[in-house]
């Protein structure tokens, strides 16, 4: 589902009425949690937080244009969507989120490679995303993301 909106407040203030205050709520831990140098942005047309091109001049390497993505979260049909590229890349720190889930909910972690989903969205476990947030820097990411895209081309 595309945001509805060209840019973060056009994005906030265009969410469904029963999903804003917690959507906006996410956004704001993410962004009260975020490393220094990633920033809220559009990315690929949704809600993203992102290495800037001022920081990562080469932008992602799928669309350079683009900023280097690193989270990022959506309304979905039925559920909050929340996007983590550090769980995805860092097996260290998936097993750390799956096993501190379950201390900061009740319910069964709905998660894909990156993705984790929330259906029950008064249930969102603010605190956990943020710790997760606050858990991987801006050199970390870059220095996962490159040493990652050298493997793909070595392995092409």
């Amino acid at each position: 589902m595309k945001a509805d909106g060209k840019t973060v407040q056009e994005i906030l203030a265009n969410l469904p009425a029963e999903r804003a205050e917690q959507f906006n709520k996410l956004h704001r831990v993410i962004v009260e949690n975020l490393p220094i140098g990633f920033e809220p942005s559009i990315s690929y047309g949704g809600l993203g937080y992102v290495v800037p091109h001022a920081l990562y001049p080469s932008g992602y390497h799928c669309k350079p244009s683009e900023p280097l993505p690193f989270a990022g979260i959506s309304s979905q049909k039925n559920s909050i969507n929340f996007y983590h590229m550090g769980i995805y890349s860092n097996p260290k720190l998936y097993e750390w989120f799956v096993n501190e889930y379950q201390k900061h909910s009740k319910l069964k972690l709905d998660m894909g490679k990156s993705c984790v989903r929330f259906k029950k969205i008064d249930e969102i476990p603010y605190d956990l995303i943020g710790e997760l947030m606050k858990k991987m820097s801006v050199e970390e990411w870059i220095n996962i993301y490159e040493s990652n895209l050298k493997k793909g081309k070595a392995n092409s």
